[in-house]
């Protein structure tokens, strides 16, 4: 993922179109959102309706009214109405607090399933910890914008509508007029403002999520900053990052400082010209007292929640930016798709024919060329070859991580285009060179197989692979965290549990990507007769390094180049004394090397 621009993108079309991103997650809870808005209405009405009751309560209290009287029915009315005002502010937020959390655990998991569905290539070119920290905000920008919409900025939409209303029709003109223009001016002023410092928040967004790339980097490669020592240079590249995320929060800050001093003045000269109107219209005896009390109200209602609009509208701004950066994830196709009219692979005999591949990650460097074999139901068909020969893409290529340039692969005659992928890898295991697990229990990660397994259908799997035994002899047995990655287990281990996992899947096809690479000569010894055993009766491919794993192979290729240079069992390909009969005698002069040693 390639750092994002510092400067603002075009504006107000990515809002829209963020927020009509969003649109679909609230659909479902469309007549909570309806009746929400309704007691916000009703507060509103509510809250209009309190400085109305005080109004006439400060008339009825007049000094001039000789018939002073303790006006209860009007004082009863103003009690019932602030509590009414409370009390449809605290319905809006019960009936809302569904949609808010509710549409937030709705995006995580459309996101997670998204990031899923894309295809190897995007995951092998993506910076974990920072796209990690963009879905983080994005997700949580869900839940605050929803905040600010229905709780900040509707409210006093709703609320300036009413005030200016009642301004309108019970007083002069002017009254309205003056808080039109102050909101207008105060509002555009905000929107300007804030649009010019979101720069600023983009660019602490980039350098944040940078500066989270470079940490969770040096961390994944703990042991490689250890025998470089190069904790120094890790600390001044996360340093040079966040000094970078500190001069855009600072720029940040102090504009913000900026933009509430214009704020205050806008609001300070409309309250000062509306009150100067009103005080003029007591002494003229055009308005009582109530009147101006009212009034005073009014604005006290209406400007205190827009001096926080601009907070709003720029915490608003920063959630919209941070969910884009989310729903630009989501918006990427996945390179390999189901096909509109695939259907789930049939597996009969397991019969896997490759027929004339060629593939390439890149169109300046060819990966396989012209490739055909084929596997014969139970078969084992091993492939050979020097490091970058392209024996494991075949592995990517089978289980469809990438779709071929050239030619076809077939299962039982089925090009596994024109299948589901979600069958397609049901119906085979593989054993990879390097082992990832989760960091949870080795009863999880030999089960995460099949997940209908039951213990002692794990243990059986173990016994097989050869590591029930050492399981067993740790302190918390089959409930050993393992560490992120599977840190905390050898490599040799690692491969054991894969292969535990392979035997408890149990598919009709079965991959060996040099499967006991990391084991030593007496442990690869001891495992490949469990290797052997897992394979009877499946269709194996194994892609192997050590010649001395494959010799009872059915058939052995060997690959050079990305080309099938020989094929033949292992007799047959030392008699030919070509490219398999070297490597061959190479690595028994290595192995007597390290026996003599």
């Amino acid at each position: 993922m390639h750092n994002r621009p510092t400067e603002l993108p075009e504006s107000h079309g990515n809002d829209l179109k963020t927020l009509r991103s969003l649109a679909p997650f609230l659909w479902e809870y469309r007549v909570r959102v309806v009746l929400a808005l309704l007691f916000l209405v009703f507060s509103k009405v509510a809250n209009v309706g309190i400085p109305l009751m005080l109004k006439d309560i400060v008339d009825a209290l007049d000094r001039d009214n000789m018939q002073l009287v303790l006006p209860l029915g009007l004082l009863l009315s103003y009690g019932a109405l602030r509590l009414a005002s409370s009390l449809f502010n605290e319905l809006r937020d019960a009936v809302f607090a569904r949609v808010r959390h509710g549409a937030m655990r709705k995006v995580s998991v459309r996101v997670l399933e998204h990031l899923h569905r894309l295809s190897l290539r995007y995951h092998l070119e993506r910076k974990t910890g920072g796209i990690s920290r963009d879905i983080e905000r994005g997700t949580r920008s869900v839940s605050s914008l929803l905040n600010y919409m229905v709780f900040s900025i509707l409210p006093t939409l709703v609320e300036v509508t009413l005030i200016a209303g009642i301004l309108l029709k019970r007083y002069s003109v002017w009254f309205a007029v003056i808080t039109f223009v102050s909101v207008i001016v105060y509002i555009f002023f905000t929107f300007r403002i804030t649009e010019w410092r979101m720069k600023y928040r983009v660019k602490m967004n980039a350098t944040d999520s940078k500066a989270n790339t470079q940490a969770i980097d040096s961390l994944i490669n703990y042991e490689t900053v250890k025998y470089f020592g190069n904790e120094q240079h890790e600390l001044s590249r996360y340093d040079a990052s966040l000094e970078e995320w500190e001069d855009a929060a600072v720029k940040s800050q102090t504009s913000l400082s900026a933009l509430n001093v214009g704020q205050a003045s806008i609001i300070a000269l409309g309250v000062t010209s509306i009150m100067i109107l009103a005080s003029s219209g007591v002494v003229e005896g055009q308005l009582s007292i109530g009147d101006l009390v009212l009034i005073n109200a009014f604005l006290l209602q209406l400007f205190i929640p827009l001096n926080f609009l601009g907070i709003v509208y720029s915490q608003l701004k920063h959630a919209i930016a941070d969910m884009q950066l989310m729903f630009d994830v989501l918006e990427k196709r996945p390179e390999i798709e189901d096909a509109p009219d695939a259907v789930a692979l049939t597996v009969r005999q397991g019969e896997v024919c490759v027929d004339r591949i060629s593939f390439a990650y890149d169109p300046d460097r060819p990966i396989l060329d012209d490739v055909s074999f084929t596997i014969p139901p139970g078969q084992r068909v091993a492939v050979v070859g020097p490091s970058g020969a392209g024996k494991s893409t075949l592995a990517r290529l089978l289980f469809r991580f990438y779709d071929v340039n050239k030619g076809r692969i077939l299962i039982d005659g089925q090009d596994i285009r024109s299948v589901t992928q979600q069958s397609l890898r049901a119906a085979i295991g593989i054993v990879p060179q390097d082992t990832v697990l989760f960091n949870d229990t080795l009863r999880y990660n030999i089960g995460y197989a099949r997940q209908d397994a039951d213990f002692e259908d794990i243990q059986q799997a173990a016994k097989l692979a050869n590591i029930h035994d050492f399981i067993v002899s740790l302190p918390k047995g089959y409930d050993t965290v393992v560490g992120e990655r599977g840190l905390k287990l050898s490599g040799g281990e690692k491969q054991r549990v894969a292969i535990a996992r392979a035997i408890l899947k149990n598919p009709k096809i079965l991959i060996f990507d040099e499967a006991t690479s990391s084991l030593d000569s007496q442990s690869e010894q001891s495992i490949l007769e469990s290797l052997r055993s897992a394979a009877q009766n499946h269709t194996t491919l194994v892609i192997a390094h050590r010649l001395s794993t494959i010799i009872d192979a059915d058939q052995i290729l060997v690959m050079q180049q990305g080309r099938i240079v020989e094929r033949g069992n292992h007799a047959q390909l030392l008699g030919h004394a070509g490219i398999y009969a070297q490597l061959w005698e190479l690595q028994q002069q290595e192995e007597e090397k390290q026996v003599a040693g």
